[in-house]
């Protein structure tokens, strides 16, 4: 799956500070391999050259989760 700018996601990366925080992408760049990589923006700060792997999208909300589970 990839993201877009202005996508909310998960970071999923146990060596960074803002592992399982939700940020939002603020600029998409591709390797010299083609494969992309982002920069999310976080409440405190930024992570940059994210690969696709260490993201997954965010829920809607808190609320919506909890309605997944009646």
């Amino acid at each position: 799956m990839s993201f877009e700018k202005d996508d909310k996601v998960v970071l999923s990366d146990k060596h960074s500070e803002y592992d399982g925080e939700t940020g939002t992408i603020t600029q998409v760049m591709e390797t010299m391999f083609g494969d992309p990589t982002y920069t999310v923006s976080f409440e405190d700060g930024q992570e940059t050259g994210i690969p696709e792997d260490q993201l997954e999208a965010a829920e809607g909300d808190a609320d919506a989760d909890e309605s997944d589970e009646e």
